[in-house]
């Protein structure tokens, strides 16, 4: 009895290092099966389409499919919390937009952390958001939109892609830069928005790059300016906010990749390194850049120290405006 117990105990200790010493080996192998990449927003918005450009050159690359699960509503969080309750296997993984920052600012109760279940890997491309009007508002520049919002207080009116939404945040951060009232009308999303102002009953949108590039390129709509550090490589002639004369106006909008917060260094390690190789693909870049979307090369450490500062200033903004929802 005392030898078969002893027998137990020395197939137990096997078995237990045999998981200990798998582990990296598992780590390494990644992946050897499909790999599901949810993205909290409809098909056809800006997330999803670099989404699914940028995962298609990265699955040839890795040898397995990448399914792409859009699971869009309440603001993201939907997608947001499957991702964050994933088994950190590297076997599901989040593209989100820079909503990701403004989930911890505007959400008074979340089913998980932003910042601590969810670990950033690697922005896809900043999408420039751009002022657009109407041609037959007859707004040249952006000054001219101030100019006019200020003449008569509150006679003007912003669409946006809905309360608490990246179109708002980044409206009402450039409003009170630059001093002027006006009406805010919620939209169900960024088309519905773009209609709005198309229709006239509407007079501007704060639009990204990708939803408006097409109307623009048709004169349907006239770029005022862009909240960017820098001009959009597909709109160099229109100014950013800064060089049209409202200083500290930035405001960007980005597309990137995330993880559960556990998951091995050595896949984030694997999912970064391939990921940007795709992002570098002339193919990638040619395809993000016909709708609107800019590199944006940041390594893991930057990306975080970005999403970290952002959720301050969305933080700050969303609680001098008194947005909270739920």
């Amino acid at each position: 009895m005392r030898r078969l117990r002893l027998s137990n105990a020395f197939v137990l200790s096997v078995v237990a290092m045999t998981a200990i010493m798998g582990r990296p080996s598992f780590a390494q192998d990644w992946p050897t099966r499909v790999v599901k990449a949810i993205v909290p927003l409809t098909a056809a918005s800006a997330t999803d389409v670099a989404a699914r450009t940028v995962l298609n050159q990265l699955s040839s690359q890795i040898g397995q499919p990448i399914i792409v699960e859009n699971r869009p509503g309440a603001g993201n969080t939907i997608g947001m919390a499957a991702v964050a309750r994933a088994e950190p296997d590297g076997y599901t993984i989040l593209v989100n937009s820079s909503s990701h920052t403004i989930v911890p600012a505007t959400y008074r109760q979340l089913s998980f952390d932003t910042m601590q279940d969810l670990r950033p890997v690697i922005p896809f491309g900043n999408v420039p958001i751009v002022v657009v009007v109407s041609p037959a508002k007859g707004y040249k520049t952006l000054h001219d939109l101030v100019a006019a919002a200020k003449a008569k207080p509150g006679s003007l009116s912003y669409a946006t892609a809905g309360a608490g939404n990246f179109s708002h945040l980044a409206t009402e951060a450039f409003r009170r830069i630059a001093g002027f009232e006006a009406l805010h009308i919620p939209c169900k999303g960024a088309p519905e928005a773009i209609t709005e102002v198309l229709s006239e009953r509407v007079d501007f949108f704060f639009s990204p790059l990708t939803v408006a590039l097409p109307l623009i390129k048709d004169g349907r709509l006239v770029p005022l300016a862009v909240t960017g550090s820098q001009r959009a490589l597909a709109l160099p002639n229109v100014p950013t906010t800064t060089e049209a004369g409202y200083l500290n106006s930035e405001y960007n909008f980005w597309v990137g990749m995330f993880v559960p917060a556990k998951t091995p260094g050595a896949i984030v390690d694997t999912l970064y390194r391939q990921t940007d190789l795709a992002l570098q693909n002339p193919g990638v870049r040619e395809k993000l850049a016909l709708v609107g979307i800019d590199p944006m090369p940041l390594q893991q450490a930057a990306f975080a120290a970005l999403l970290a500062k952002e959720v301050e200033t969305n933080t700050a903004l969303a609680n001098a405006l008194g947005l909270k929802i739920n």
